[in-house]
């Protein structure tokens, strides 16, 4: 495993990253009747929770720029950051405890360990994937029919280049410590209402504010929110730097996660 190129594992295992990334979307359900069809419904009950509770307890009404004049325009502002945010709070809150739940393929010498944290991403992605969709269908319904739907892939390229970065380096550091993994589920609330997924960027306090200006999963929030509620393209120059941003966290990452490889063994 190369410390500062993970492509080559991931092409040469990418059969076995395949069947994990299967495991992971199908054992989420296993067992219930409707199965993977959660996947739909359960973002479709929580977009028509939002539209309920602001079109109708808040009165269609929230003073948060154009999006937000009416009920159902609140409820896809709000949606658009949490189509962002579910997936990627569930990539960190998992991955610091992804090798102790895996101890049988860390003994074995070759498994190549670096996929476990992307078969996690993957999951994730394709689980959110269906929250990207229902807002498609949900905007279209609202008359937001724009081209620039088609750069949603694009917009969410940095974030989850750094989610990546993240997860590989929560997932070594898991090993180590078990703490971080009781600690998650607090952090990652309070990424909820750091990051603008309730309210827009501009409405955040000043240090906040700068601090999201350099985030790649606020800018994927932002941008999803004006790509396919306002139709207008992100701003790319502010994109791409965000991309090397997160590609670079997720060479860190896989970086830090090779040099710890040897020792995971001996820790778990």
């Amino acid at each position: 495993m190369h410390p500062l190129n993970p492509l080559p594992a991931l092409v040469t295992h990418r059969y076995l990253l395949g069947q994990l990334i299967r495991r992971e979307v199908l054992a989420r359900y296993k067992g219930s009747a409707i199965g993977i069809g959660w996947s739909f419904l359960h973002p479709l009950l929580l977009l028509f929770a939002f539209t309920l509770v602001f079109g109708g307890v808040f009165g269609g009404r929230w003073g948060g720029g154009d999006v937000g004049k009416t009920g159902f325009g609140m409820a896809l502002f709000i949606y658009c950051g949490l189509a962002v945010f579910v997936p990627f709070a569930e990539v960190i809150g998992n991955a610091s405890k992804v090798l102790l739940a895996n101890q049988h393929f860390v003994r074995k010498v070759v498994f190549p360990l670096e996929i476990l944290p992307v078969a996690g991403l993957v999951a994730a992605s394709i689980h959110g994937a269906m929250h990207v969709v229902l807002l498609l269908l949900a905007t279209m319904l609202a008359g937001h029919i724009h081209a620039t739907a088609l750069l949603v892939p694009l917009i969410l390229l940095p974030a989850w280049l750094l989610t990546l970065g993240l997860a590989w380096a929560l997932a070594a550091a898991g090993a180590y410590v078990r703490d971080i993994g009781h600690g998650m589920p607090v952090l990652t609330q309070l990424l909820m209402f750091g990051l603008p997924v309730f309210y827009p960027s501009s409405a955040a306090p000043g240090p906040l504010r700068t601090l999201n200006e350099f985030n790649p999963v606020a800018l994927a929030i932002e941008d999803l929110r004006r790509a396919l509620v306002d139709g207008l393209a992100p701003d790319w120059e502010r994109w791409l730097l965000m991309l090397v941003f997160g590609a670079a966290i997720a060479l860190l990452g896989h970086a830090f996660f090779a040099r710890c490889r040897e020792e995971f063994a001996d820790v778990l």
